[in-house]
């Protein structure tokens, strides 16, 4: 059974750095795309970043485009999530997601991006 999970979160001030990680257990990380997540109260949970299976090839949402940066470690089976210039609007609970198809291509062509393992996330608080 996969199992992710997130750690890094905290209170940062507004245009502060924090760096997230998600370590992967329990299959074949090397295999996979990766995934940034999150979800702020009362809203749905949104996509942030992806990485394929190759560490070279990324994806982001514009809304933090420039400012976040997804990258993975495969001998540390983890990935991880910097994030620069935080604002407040980046306060949420962020997860990761493992899509078992290692391309960026199917997990950003798949409903709902494909996501088969999730983690259970780490609270992000910015504030201003």
């Amino acid at each position: 059974q996969v199992q992710l999970v997130e750690s890094g979160g905290g209170l940062v001030q507004a245009g502060g750095s924090l760096r997230l990680s998600c370590v992967v257990s329990g299959g074949t990380f090397s295999t996979y795309a990766m995934a940034w997540f999150r979800q702020a109260p009362g809203k749905e949970r949104e996509f942030v970043g992806a990485i394929s299976w190759s560490p070279g090839n990324t994806y982001y949402a514009d809304s933090v485009k420039g400012r976040f940066f997804v990258s993975r470690d495969n001998t540390k089976n983890a990935v991880y999530l910097q994030m620069n210039s935080l604002k407040p609007e980046d306060t949420a609970v962020y997860y990761c997601g493992a899509h078992y198809q290692g391309s960026l291509g199917s997990l950003i062509g798949s409903p709902n991006y494909g996501i088969d393992s999730w983690g259970k996330g780490t609270l992000v608080t910015v504030s201003s």
